[in-house]
């Protein structure tokens, strides 16, 4: 907008009839993410699958509302953890756009809605309900559940974390069973992987590292800075980004609420800085971070 020469708050008003140069408005880290995210859409929507994938569902795409609201409200600012999964699962982001995304932890205690279209191709067995599916997903409900216990409010957890799929796509097999990217072919998998990989080092997250370790499917695993777990080896990626890799950080059940022992385990493999700041820090205003 000009200000007028009149205007008491113009101490530089511009001549009449005079041309502003176009002013960018910054950024959002979010906004880049997402815009990762749908280039990573268009390259896989290139990808064909063979045997024993049957249909193949992007909950990025047809649940865009809920994953957009969560990727805009949780990724405002750089994150020190990233709780990194393989893919979704069927009554998970599968459901509501969100990873690990459990109904009744994506909707009551992150806060998140939006409408959720039907996939193109849906299996029988496998109905996208949305916020309305009545199925829980046992590893989402552990693992928010480990958090919503631990930090009370979602904006303490997501002060310093992030979790994120590597990849967005849910592979079913004819009668419905979930597969895993490790049930593919060799050369599809690969290929899969290699583009997923590509898109998270551009989203500037440690991808390389995940050519040794993430293979072992079906887990989570925090990824943190050098400093915060000396006892691991750094990884190096293509960007020049020093991490290091805590994980897997436990299989899903190790998040009980009714396991005591193996909850103590999951909190002996999260950074030890980072427990007192889940455990303790009040609740903090959300602030807008931009580049």
């Amino acid at each position: 907008m000009t200000l007028s020469q009149t205007s008491p708050l113009g101490p530089f008003p511009e001549p009449a009839g005079a041309l502003l140069e176009p002013r960018s408005c910054p950024r959002s880290l979010a906004e880049d993410f997402l815009d990762e995210e749908r280039r990573l859409n268009t390259e896989l929507d290139q990808l064909q699958f063979s045997e024993p994938v049957s249909i193949v569902y992007n909950p990025v795409d047809y649940a865009w509302e809920p994953h957009r609201s969560y990727v805009t409200r949780f990724c405002q600012g750089p994150k020190k953890v990233l709780f990194l999964g393989m893919n979704p699962g069927p009554f998970g982001m599968g459901q509501t756009g969100v990873p690990f995304g459990e109904v009744n932890a994506v909707r009551d205690w992150l806060g998140i809605a939006g409408s959720v279209r039907p996939p193109p191709q849906e299996h029988p067995k496998r109905p996208v309900l949305g916020l309305e599916c009545p199925q829980s997903e046992v590893s989402g409900a552990r693992f928010w559940g480990f958090f919503q216990k631990l930090c009370g409010q979602p904006e303490v957890f997501f002060r310093h974390c992030f979790v994120h799929n590597l990849c967005p796509l849910l592979f079913l097999a004819p009668g419905g069973r979930n597969l895993t990217p490790a049930d593919l072919p060799a050369k599809q998998r690969e290929q899969l992987l290699n583009i997923c990989d590509s898109a998270l080092c551009r989203q500037g997250r440690p991808a390389p590292l995940l050519r040794q370790h993430a293979r072992t499917l079906g887990d989570l695993r925090p990824l943190c800075p050098p400093a915060a777990s000396p006892e691991q080896g750094t990884k190096t990626s293509d960007r020049g980004m020093n991490v290091r890799l805590r994980g897997p950080l436990s299989r899903t059940q190790s998040l009980s609420e009714d396991q005591g022992t193996q909850r103590s385990e999951v909190k002996e493999r999260l950074p030890s800085w980072l427990l007192p700041r889940l455990s303790s820090a009040p609740p903090h205003p959300q602030v807008t971070l931009t580049f």
